[in-house]
């Protein structure tokens, strides 16, 4: 079932000792089968070895026929996510509503063990995946928030929100936010504890999460008990409240810098990369909204969040934002473990089962679920 030996899940389990990355305290996991600095983990190039190789297979078979608009967007939501694989080994259960919630009609799936279906009071996990705000899938973190669902003994929504260019901001966030609310209002329906309530996601999904738990802080509403950030986008500004982003910050070895460097286009400052400006134009009715809180919630107060857990990739371009955000959490005085796992890149919790530290970022999030 899996690519890799759970040796390295205990391994990358057992790294706990945090140190400081350009001012932020950050727990470094190293997969104990590459140790060199510079270098993707091995797990992860295998993975991208085989996809260049799909891909140029996929570009020469190509047609020469030019997309339309409609078609390269359909085209970059195909494109997105990956067949992780399923590693539970208790029964889970699926449940699926739909649900209208404000002004869009919006997608609720759930997970929960069947061996403790009627136990009352388990914590929750409220995921929003990631996509750019303008794809992605329920579908592509299933296996992660069922195994997360498993681990903790909890239940693990999976919010099927609106998305981008149809529905631009504040729409996906709106629908994310009100999930949330009526989650929390039916807790005992759902079997859960309503003081035990976690939003997190990954990417967008990231951005997402972060926006919701300060909309929770504006409001003092105290639904979010904490918040997990996985590779979050928390600002589309660069130079802005002690963020800056610089391809220096990022150790390649010259064997692999050819291989590593497209690789931190996510993140890259919208004038060093048009597909950038193409992200938030896509999202976003106005440049405008760039610095609304909501959109950028590096831009927010920090003081009052909920307790967070902040990931982040070596080798991914929103990595540095994510370490920028967790130092100020930390600053306000919010309870905060940041991580990078090195080598990998983004969206790596998308290969669970390929590669073992998406396998050991689901036991983390639920370590934090169990510690609620």
């Amino acid at each position: 079932m899996r690519e890799y030996s759970q040796e390295l899940v205990s391994a990358l389990q057992a790294q706990r000792e945090e140190v400081d990355q350009n001012g932020t305290r950050v727990i470094v996991k190293v997969n104990p089968e590459e140790t060199r600095a510079g270098y993707l983990d091995p797990y992860e190039l295998k993975l991208m070895m085989k996809w260049f190789e799909d891909s140029s297979r996929q570009t020469a078979a190509a047609s020469a026929e030019p997309l339309s608009p409609e078609e390269q967007l359909q085209h970059v939501r195909d494109s997105m996510g990956f067949p992780n694989r399923n590693l539970n080994t208790v029964e889970i259960y699926t449940g699926y509503e739909r649900i209208q919630l404000g002004d869009n009609e919006v997608g609720l799936w759930r997970y929960y063990p069947r061996k403790s279906m009627r136990k009352a009071n388990k914590p929750c996990l409220i995921y929003i995946h990631g996509g750019g705000w303008i794809g992605g899938t329920v579908f592509a973190v299933e296996n992660p928030c069922r195994l997360i669902a498993e681990l903790a003994d909890a239940v693990v929504f999976n919010i099927d929100y609106s998305l981008a260019p149809e529905r631009k901001f504040p729409h996906g966030f709106n629908d994310c936010f009100n999930a949330v609310q009526y989650i929390y209002e039916h807790a005992e329906a759902y079997g859960i504890d309503r003081n035990r309530i976690v939003v997190g996601g990954d990417s967008a999904g990231g951005n997402l999460s972060a926006a919701v738990a300060v909309k929770d802080r504006d409001l003092a509403t105290r639904m979010v008990a904490g918040q997990v950030l996985i590779y979050p986008c928390v600002t589309f500004v660069n130079g802005v409240n002690g963020y800056q982003w610089e391809l220096s910050q990022f150790d390649m070895s010259d064997e692999q810098r050819a291989m590593i460097d497209p690789m931190l286009g996510i993140g890259r400052p919208t004038e060093a990369d048009p597909e950038v400006k193409k992200a938030w134009e896509n999202y976003l009715p106005s440049e405008v909204d760039v610095r609304n809180p909501y959109v950028s919630p590096l831009l927010a107060s920090k003081e009052g969040l909920a307790p967070t857990l902040c990931v982040g990739a070596e080798y991914d371009g929103l990595r540095i934002q994510s370490e920028v955000y967790g130092r100020q959490l930390a600053e306000a005085g919010v309870p905060v473990r940041t991580i990078r796992y090195k080598g990998c890149t983004h969206a790596f919790i998308d290969r669970l089962g390929f590669v073992p530290q998406a396998e050991d970022l689901c036991i983390e999030i639920a370590n934090m679920l169990k510690a609620l």
